[in-house]
């Protein structure tokens, strides 16, 4: 039985994974291959010993996009995921640097 915050990042981590699903983040990303964007484990370990502040970061190129980060091909915009959702996946993406898990 969970409790607590691990019962809340638990949670998360599921719903993360199934945004990045519906929003159809898997058409660019994999969690651990590279596709069109880069693996969403890559991001992670990226920025693992960032802040949590670095999910807002996250949250906020995943709406309104970027370039250069990553290559030459620019991560498009994505208004029309909400913030929350968007915070949600991030917190997920940030999460797979703390576990083992492969889901994809």
């Amino acid at each position: 039985m969970m409790c607590g915050s691990t019962a809340v990042y638990a949670s998360g981590q599921l719903d993360g994974a199934k945004l990045a699903q519906e929003k159809v983040c898997l058409g660019c990303h994999q969690v651990e291959k590279a596709r069109v964007g880069p693996p969403f484990k890559a991001i992670a370990q990226r920025y693992q010993q960032a802040s949590d502040e670095i999910e807002v970061y996250l949250a906020q190129a995943i709406r309104q996009g970027g370039r250069g980060r990553w290559g030459v091909i620019p991560m498009p915009a994505q208004p029309q995921i909400s913030e929350e959702d968007a915070l949600t996946i991030a917190r997920w993406i940030r999460g797979l640097s703390l576990e083992g898990a492969t889901n994809e």
